[in-house]
């Protein structure tokens, strides 16, 4: 029996990418595979069914708990809503409820400066960012507040540091705080927890970033003090299993936030 056992959780961007080492590079894979390890239900989506299947297959095989993979694509010109209310019918139907909401998936055109971005590449960072978490945090919220649940959603030190070559990407990344912060408060009553990690974990998105664009990489990414970016399961993944456990609650309409991977702050 797991922390986090008979509970479903959805988790947007979690399918499974790999780092040149071989290694998981994924936030979401490796979310999955902590709450998997935990005995979690899991929801997974993304755009690409091949990397969903792979991580469905593998958290099966590996852990013995059941994965529902979706392929979900919140863009410019979809039928938004109704992409993630299939997501979310498909997750009830599958498993009865709904008691955690990780927002992850995210995309965008980073190393574009601001002069230079177009506004395809904008909507690219907000509709599979802000706009992904605004319409499943609707989706979803009856069935939080039935189960009392939880919401995590992923910010980023680039728009608290106004990174450069990412203004599309801050800006999706900082909408997301502020609407975070305002469920903490509307939802404080039906004690639902909404929590901001900002991570700053080693992926094989960072990597591409650091391959393609090193100028940008130089100037935005930073080791740590702790002297290692963080582990996507045994870091960020277990934070989320922790800010999901039946005994964690924090203060009525406040967030918590991980930021860089160093420590949790209000």
């Amino acid at each position: 029996m797991g922390f986090l056992t008979g509970k479903t959780a959805i988790i947007t961007g979690g399918g499974k990418a790999t780092l040149a080492d071989g290694s998981c590079g994924s936030i979401g894979y490796g979310i999955a595979t902590a709450y998997a390890k935990e005995g979690a239900n899991l929801v997974i989506t993304g755009r690409n069914l091949k990397k969903l299947t792979e991580a469905k297959d593998d958290l099966e095989a590996a852990y013995g708990i059941k994965v529902l993979a979706v392929a979900a694509d919140v863009s410019a010109g979809a039928d938004n809503e109704n992409v993630v209310q299939n997501v979310v019918d498909q997750a009830v139907d599958a498993f009865g409820g709904i008691q955690v909401l990780i927002n992850n998936a995210q995309a965008s055109a980073s190393g574009v400066t601001l002069a230079d971005h177009t506004t395809e590449q904008f909507d690219l960072a907000l509709y599979s960012g802000l706009y992904a978490a605004f319409y499943y945090m609707k989706a979803c919220y009856p069935y939080l507040a039935k189960s009392q649940g939880s919401v995590i959603n992923f910010a980023s030190g680039a728009g608290l540091f106004g990174n450069f070559g990412q203004c599309a990407y801050a800006a999706a990344k900082e909408g997301i705080r502020g609407l975070s912060r305002v469920a903490a408060t509307e939802w404080g009553k039906d004690n639902i927890n909404v929590n901001v990690i900002c991570p700053l974990a080693w992926t094989a998105q960072l990597e591409n970033f650091k391959n393609a664009y090193p100028d940008a990489f130089e100037k935005n990414v930073h080791m740590p003090p702790m002297g290692h970016y963080g582990n996507v399961e045994t870091e960020i993944g277990r934070v989320c299993v922790q800010l999901a456990m039946p005994d964690f609650k924090f203060l009525t309409g406040e967030t918590l936030t991980l930021e860089g991977g160093l420590g949790l702050r209000p």
